[in-house]
């Protein structure tokens, strides 16, 4: 007898719930509020310090000094306009993955967002679902839970009408009905649940680096601030020309476009990857994906089909009626899996069988069981499981052995199976399975695949999408200790009959190795291993626990854009370091700079607009155009180190440079100052041409273009009258204009040397 399922709350009910704010509304996001981005990008102690150079300019004049200024605003701009456009982005792709929860009310059965739930009411769990918030079971079925991601424990969790159920805990077999009892705030699991769908770009790794940079800048400022301060008093016939002098040096310290021009490089990147129908759950995870040197997959649903078929039916014992029972199995149980499924295609539901009980199917036992009154206890389930003396009816092939058995328990297992009837099953290898895993591994990335399948079916499926390695390694007899594991994991590529902990356990037997591990999958079977994972990827057609924990969802449901994600996170760590590469050698030579200014007292070496000139042609116009560069060679040198080793000795030589150049002009007689500052900003733009030169490397047709570009800019802001009257720039002397090149020519040198040298040394030279 079929018990109809309760009518659930009325519509009604439903609205006084959420006038009261009983609603599971949190205000969570999937990205920042507008508030938020205005806020970061215009309120920084960076942005403060600049408009307080800003007013001082705007004070004593003249206006031209006060150029800075508009690339200050232009740079905001630019971080706020990326952003909003990712926000969109963001927010539309999450809308569309955005985890639903399936709920009946006035008697039907209605698809919501989790957002949407109220309390009290009645919610229906398959296998595979988050529980999404507090409640009680009220079904009579059999239901398992796994709380693992609330307590740690993999172990499912038996539950029986009345048991409460926790929000962030999901159904590993069996589902039913359960009643709302906690929602939103009052939920136990809310800052659980909430952390893997968060705006997060404070986590990154390349936020990290660059906050140390801002940290050393800070402190490096106000002492410098103030030396520049007293010795432009010192040296300046006049207030208003120290007080130009001293703003000059100031805002030559400050990378003022960094912090905005690293998130308009992640922004973009979300942008990119939302056109590839690739949801970012976390931002962080752009760059935790390129440095990602092993991606382990899931078999089923990630390199196959998630749709199987019946291909053949070997009868072990004719006097056993097998087809009925795998008919009344397969059409008794209410949360079928892909291979319930296909039974259900191949044989009709039989007249006559009662169930009495049952043990549904999970990932855990690998088997499903239902006693039938009068016909006893008959199993279904994976072979060599099943009956594990009859592993060798498994040849390469997907099978279910059916089988009947005196006794059967979830805990204790089956007792006395006897074998009826051998199912073997056919799925096909997705068409771009192989082309995609030849791009991770062309990319230099160790390809793990990991599944709950005979280690003969994970072999040929192997074999199929073209991996070099197809020899299977069996879960079962893998160790338990960590350390021998990771170094099996480190040696092997292929493991089956692994169980949902063992997935997690390979996982963090890598990282512990020393690797950065990417986990893709889309079963309830691999939730553990996506948040053991460095990087999670689920598939959106996944369980919506999978697409929970996951950093990345792939929303169209395949793998293809995984090689995509890796590309984008390249990118976009080869755009912020050269980024950080530029604006902090800027700030080590203005450091140095500042300091012998301020010890031989002499006038700081340049105005506020004759900085602005060659910060455009040598930082602000690259920096924007490196944000979209695309080519990146991994390498295993930290971020912050790899700028260090760049930034400090060639702003040392920037600054040794500039500073002769400009005193063997002081030190000649009846040099204008206008003069004097010609030559220091014509010494520093053809130091810093280099540098961008540099770190465009490799020179491609496009960045060969940029650096000729900018080269030809300096040379016409001193061949046209107008804009060198603009500047103040007049043209040197013979003899001065011929000691500066041989200063350029020298430095140069020295640079190029060094540069070798570093290379050489493999200190910043990424891995071929």
């Amino acid at each position: 007898m079929v018990v109809a399922a309760p009518p659930g709350l009325t519509r009604e009910e439903v609205l006084r719930r959420v006038e009261r704010g009983q609603s599971n509304r949190t205000g969570d996001q999937a990205s920042r509020s507008v508030r938020d981005i205005l806020k970061a990008n215009l309120l920084t102690r960076f942005n403060a310090l600049l408009g307080s150079m800003l007013v001082v300019i705007l004070i004593v004049g003249p206006i031209q000094d006060s150029v800075f200024g508009l690339i200050l605003v232009f740079n905001a701009l630019i971080g706020i306009a990326q952003e909003l456009r990712a926000k969109m982005t963001l927010d539309r792709l999450a809308i569309v993955a955005a985890p639903r929860a399936t709920v009946i009310r006035d008697g039907n059965t209605l698809r919501i967002p989790v957002g949407e739930v109220v309390q009290d009411d009645l919610l229906r769990l398959d296998v595979g679902d988050e529980v999404v918030v507090d409640g009680s079971l009220e079904s009579h079925g059999p239901i398992e839970v796994n709380e693992a991601l609330l307590t740690g424990e993999a172990d499912a969790v038996a539950k029986r009408s009345g048991d409460p159920l926790l929000a962030g805990s999901f159904v590993t077999a069996g589902g039913g009905l359960y009643r709302a009892t906690q929602v939103g705030e009052a939920t136990y699991a809310r800052r659980l649940t909430i952390e893997a769908r968060r705006f997060q770009l404070v986590r990154s790794g390349l936020m990290r680096g660059i906050n140390q940079i801002l940290r050393l800048v800070t402190w490096i400022i106000v002492p410098t601030a103030l030396l520049l301060v007293v010795s432009q008093l010192r040296a300046n016939p006049s207030l208003a020309d120290a007080a130009r002098a001293s703003v000059a040096g100031v805002i030559t310290l400050v990378p003022e476009g960094l912090v905005l021009l690293t998130s308009a490089s992640l922004a973009l990147a979300v942008i990119r990857l939302g056109r590839r129908k690739v949801l970012v759950q976390q931002l962080a995870a752009v760059e935790m994906l390129a440095r990602a040197n092993v991606v382990c997959f899931d078999k089923t649903g990630t390199l196959t089909e998630a749709e199987i078929r019946v291909a053949d039916v070997q009868a072990l014992d004719r006097e056993a009626d097998w087809e009925g029972a795998l008919g009344a199995i397969a059409h008794l149980d209410p949360h079928p899996n892909a291979s319930m499924l296909a039974l259900r295609q191949a044989y009709a539901a039989p007249l006559g069988w009662e169930a009495e009980s049952s043990v549904p199917f999970s990932s855990d036992r690998k088997w499903a069981a239902v006693r039938f009154a009068g016909r006893g206890w008959w199993v279904v389930g994976a072979p060599d499981v099943v009956a594990p003396d009859q592993d060798g009816y498994v040849q390469g092939q997907r099978a279910m052995l059916l089988a009947q058995a005196r006794q059967v328990d979830p805990a204790a297992g089956i007792t006395d199976p006897r074998p009826a009837a051998l199912v073997t099953l056919t799925e096909s290898v997705k068409p771009s399975a192989g082309a995609t895993l030849r791009q991770l591994e062309d990319a230099g990335v160790a390809i793990k695949i990991i599944s709950g399948d005979h280690p003969t079916v994970v072999a040929r499926i192997a074999g199929q999408v073209g991996l070099k390695s197809v020899e299977a390694l069996d879960g079962r007899t893998l160790p338990a200790s960590d350390a021998a594991l990771a170094e099996i994991v480190t040696r092997a590529s292929i493991f089956g009959r692994v169980k949902p902990e063992q997935k997690r356990a390979l996982v963090r037997a890598l990282r512990l190795a020393g690797y950065t591990v990417a986990m893709a999958g889309d079963g309830v079977n691999d939730v553990l291993a996506l948040k053991e994972a460095d990087i999670g990827i689920a598939l959106g057609g996944g369980s919506t626990a999978a697409r929970a924990v996951a950093a990345c969802v792939l929303t169209d449901g395949s793998f293809d854009g995984v090689p995509a994600v890796l590309a984008e996170g390249r990118r976009v760590i080869a755009n912020v370091e050269r980024l950080a590469s530029l604006f902090f050698t800027k700030t080590v030579y203005a450091f140095l700079l500042a300091l012998a200014v301020g010890v031989a007292v002499f006038p700081f070496p340049f105005l506020p607009r004759q900085l602005t000139l060659v910060s455009a042609l040598t930082i602000g116009i690259p920096s924007a155009v490196f944000t979209l560069a695309s080519r990146f060679t991994p390498s295993p040198v930290p971020f912050l180190r790899r700028v260090l080793i760049f930034a400090i000795p060639t702003g040392f030589v920037a600054a040794a440079a500039t500073f002769t150049a400009y005193a063997l002009a002081v030190n000649e007689p009846d040099i204008p100052i206008n003069e004097e500052r010609t030559v220091a900003t014509l010494v520093m733009a053809s130091i810093g041409l280099w540098v961008l030169a540099r770190l465009s490397s490799p020179l491609t047709a496009t960045r060969r273009a940029l650096v000729a570009a900018m080269a030809v800019g300096l040379v016409l802001a001193m061949l046209i009258p107008q804009v060198r009257a603009f500047f103040e720039l007049d043209w040197p002397r013979p003899m001065v204009v011929f000691a500066a090149l041989g200063i350029i020519a020298l430095a140069l040198g020295v640079l190029e040397v060094g540069d070798r040298l570093i290379r050489g040394a493999r200190l910043v030279r990424p891995p071929t």
